[in-house]
């Protein structure tokens, strides 16, 4: 019965070895689990985080919300939601031009 699970053991730390080495030259390798769990393309960011997700400023932030009033937006309750993977093309696309 221990051989049993000496030999559960040794399979299992194998798979996370493997699992590990898939890592060790492409960083940007998602597991299963996280793949599943980046389902976040419906996720919406306030008005007051998107300079937490964008990586810039506050000011900076409220700057480019003025001036590019053509961002995807939402409006609910007088609140101004961004759709995150809108917003995320949007910025991908305004910096290809």
């Amino acid at each position: 019965m221990e051989l049993i699970w000496v030999g559960i053991g040794i399979a299992v730390a194998g798979y996370f070895i493997g699992e590990g080495l898939k890592n060790f030259k492409n960083p940007n390798y998602k597991s299963i689990i996280e793949d599943l769990n980046e389902d976040d393309g419906y996720e919406l960011i306030k008005e007051n985080e998107v300079h937490y997700f964008i990586g810039i400023s506050k000011e900076d932030a409220k700057r480019l919300i003025q001036e590019y009033p053509e961002i995807p937006h939402v409006k609910l309750n007088d609140n101004v939601y961004y759709p995150k993977e809108k917003l995320r093309k949007w910025l991908m696309d305004i910096g290809e031009k």
